[in-house]
């Protein structure tokens, strides 16, 4: 009951913060609210505090090079804030896993805590590649390879690879280290789970989202799925 009281008022005072820096829309904190008090309640401290140093470190990388992004037409809303969409496009993977987990009553730790290390590795490799890969003009279309613009759904930079692949590296290994409180091999897994989950955003942006079938935010919530999965299944064949 601490534990449940604690977190929630974490997430209404973290999630006022973010609307007063004007880094979240009214319905985008209310969305963040819910996100941040499902992981707290139904999952660790451990689990919630790797939601929060992804949440905050998202919102930190979407006001790096704003001007930038501004003029390029680029920026999300006119401050950089996000709406309920966002967060529920990035949210609803960990809160779905923090759920399932707590059904299972303590069966598969070990691979619901790397399915949910996983989906905060695939959101924070999809931001970052976003964000900063913004300052890289040399955009290739990841289907076939041509150059394009910056900002176009399925768009691969330099830049954002490399940069999508440090950010998972660091957020699995910070973690692994959170919930698992050691480190071996097997952070390998949600690193790559980023990595894959990245690429496969890029697939569906370039294909699905640029046609119309899907919008941005179910292609965020699905590849975070999509990467939860991927780490599940690595680990049944291990």
């Amino acid at each position: 009951m601490t534990q449940m009281i604690v977190t929630v008022i974490i997430s209404l005072v973290l999630s006022l913060i973010s609307y007063k820096l004007k880094l979240l829309t009214r319905d985008g904190t209310i969305a963040t609210f819910a996100v941040g008090s499902i992981v707290g309640i139904f999952s660790s401290p451990a689990w919630f505090i790797l939601l929060i140093i992804f949440t905050t470190s998202g919102l930190v990388a979407t006001k790096i090079n704003f001007k930038m992004k501004i003029r390029d037409g680029l920026q999300e809303g006119k401050h950089g804030e996000r709406t309920h969409r966002n967060v529920l496009g990035v949210g609803i993977p960990p809160c779905t896993i923090a759920v399932l987990a707590w059904l299972l009553n303590g069966q598969y730790d070990f691979e619901m805590g790397i399915a949910f290390i996983s989906t905060m590795t695939v959101a924070a490799a999809d931001t970052i590649s976003s964000e900063i890969g913004v300052k890289d003009k040399r955009v290739w279309l990841i289907t076939t390879f041509k150059r394009v613009e910056a900002g176009v759904n399925g768009g691969i930079s330099v830049l954002g690879t490399v940069s999508s692949f440090a950010i998972s590296i660091l957020v699995g290994i910070i973690g692994w280290l959170l919930i698992f409180q050691t480190i071996d091999v097997y952070v390998i897994i949600p690193v790559i789970a980023g990595m894959v989950g990245n690429f496969m955003d890029s697939i569906f942006g370039a294909t699905l989202e640029d046609s119309g079938y899907i919008s941005k935010y179910t292609n965020n919530c699905s590849t975070a799925l999509i990467g939860a999965a991927f780490s599940i299944l690595i680990i049944c064949f291990l």
